[in-house]
């Protein structure tokens, strides 16, 4: 018999870009860019990726509600490696 197809899945991952440390606020002591349970739209800043001392905002690529926020603050990230789901 064939093999059963694989379940499709709504959950998209958004990747990191480059390789850097991640900061998920504005600065330190302030709210986090995005919490599970957030509406966000294309375009939102996610969180901050630290790359060779420079700061670069991460824009969502697409819309959706959090799911999951897959990093912590100061985490190194490498590149490709997912930071946050969307449903």
């Amino acid at each position: 018999p064939a093999p059963a197809p694989e379940p499709v899945s709504d959950v998209k991952t958004i990747d990191s870009p480059m390789v850097g440390t991640v900061y998920l606020a504005p600065e330190p002591g302030a709210g986090d860019f995005v919490n599970v349970g957030d509406e966000i739209k294309e375009g939102d800043t996610l969180m901050i990726i630290e790359a060779m001392k420079v700061m670069n905002h991460l824009p969502s690529p697409a819309s959706g509600i959090v799911r999951r926020v897959l990093v912590s603050d100061g985490q190194p990230v490498e590149f490709g490696q997912p930071l946050i789901e969307l449903a």
